[in-house]
């Protein structure tokens, strides 16, 4: 024979159930953040490997990212150069 009865429990009893899941779903949460992290990691390695197999490719991602930056702001953008690409320009002028 199967007797079955109500039972109430009490707040605190309550609190301490609702704040342990709580915590579980934060725990989960912070797992599947972690794997996204991580993956993103491996997708940027690769980005990496492709890069530099392909030179001209970073001279091309670089100025897709100043387009895209320049499409979304209307602001000065400073593109830093080589002083190595600078020097051809100051030795012609030195020799005049």
């Amino acid at each position: 024979m199967v007797e079955t009865k109500q039972v109430d429990l009490d707040k605190d009893m309550q609190r301490a159930i609702a704040r342990q899941a709580e915590a579980e779903r934060e725990r989960r949460a912070k797992v599947i953040h972690a794997d996204g992290e991580a993956q993103a990691a491996e997708k940027l390695l690769e980005a990496a490997k492709v890069i530099s197999a392909y030179p001209a490719a970073l001279q091309l991602r670089f100025l897709q990212t100043l387009s895209g930056v320049s499409a979304e702001n209307n602001s000065t953008i400073i593109v830093p150069l080589p002083i190595d690409l600078l020097k051809a320009f100051f030795e012609k002028s030195e020799e005049r």
